[in-house]
């Protein structure tokens, strides 16, 4: 796995690794499938709960179309954490941007997608 993780991390944009974990790839005939994890660090809180404890209350998954690597799709399945702060039912979780707004695709795909055009 370690052979992955080196050969993913110079397919992943830059700096993603410092907040998640690369946890695998699968290989299939028409695609990549890579599976990050986020870290286990605590949530920006708003300030009128700063001073209330959270728990980690698992993760939620969701999908990324990335750039295409040797004819096969590149799909990054990203393990996004959800806390929930103590005496809330409402789940939060850090405030990352992965994606170009609007869009299901990751940020430099979309810019190099308006760079060809």
């Amino acid at each position: 796995m370690e052979k992955h993780k080196e050969l993913v991390e110079i397919m992943l944009p830059e700096g993603i690794l410092n907040i998640f974990e690369f946890r695998g790839m699968a290989k299939t005939p028409h695609s990549y499938k890579v599976t990050l994890e986020e870290k286990n660090r605590s949530p920006k809180l708003p300030r009128e709960y700063s001073t209330r404890k959270v728990k980690s209350k698992g993760f939620k998954d969701i999908t990324i179309n990335d750039f295409p690597v040797r004819g096969r799709k590149v799909l990054l399945r990203i393990r996004r954490r959800v806390w929930q702060i103590e005496g809330l039912k409402k789940l939060f979780k850090n405030d990352l941007s992965l994606t170009f707004q609007g869009t299901k695709l990751e940020k430099e795909f979309t810019a190099f997608l308006k760079a060809i055009n």
